[in-house]
């Protein structure tokens, strides 16, 4: 595969994270000004947000994997040379990649498990499992950008953008 279909292929995991976000904000945002203004309340708008927020989750999860953007201590890294840090960029990743691989699997049950108990929203009465599912993408997602971040740290790291704010040792 091609550096700039994979790139594309990661934009497009990071766009469908971001409509999620969007998802959720306009979701609360509604719910909120149709019940203080008008006294009316969206049947299952809890249900609903509780699922796209676990939804958001995993996609961001897949979103920040890739990019190496989530929370991070790095007393460590910053005080060592590029071959150190790019060894510890690339055991973090594979420590990375194994959580989020016993994630999936185990959230691929959670998904059969509440199809099998035909699990329901309270109002409308809809399966949950289909939110449980696109959550499972996500995590899915998560560990395709994470396979992808290993073979570029191992393989060519010019191609992982650094953070700007992150200094490298000289």
């Amino acid at each position: 595969m091609s550096a700039k279909f994979m790139d594309r292929f990661i934009d497009s995991i990071e766009w469908v994270a971001a409509i999620f976000v969007g998802v959720v904000a306009a979701d609360i945002f509604i719910s909120v000004l149709l019940r203080y203004l008008f006294s009316y309340t969206i049947p299952d708008s809890y249900d609903f947000g509780q699922q796209l927020l676990g939804i958001l989750i995993f996609w961001g999860i897949a979103a920040t994997s890739y990019r190496g953007t989530h929370i991070t201590v790095d007393l460590i890294w910053a005080n060592v040379g590029p071959a150190y840090q790019r060894a510890i960029d690339i055991f973090a990743t594979l420590v990375l990649l194994f959580v989020v691989l016993v994630q999936t699997y185990t959230l691929f049950d959670k998904v059969v498990s509440t199809r099998d108990a035909n699990l329901l929203t309270f109002d409308l009465r809809l399966p949950v499992w289909p939110f449980f599912a696109l959550a499972w993408i996500g995590d899915v997602a998560a560990v395709l950008l994470i396979v992808v971040r290993t073979y570029r740290l191992i393989f060519h790291p010019e191609l992982i953008k650094r953070d700007p704010m992150v200094k490298p040792v000289e």
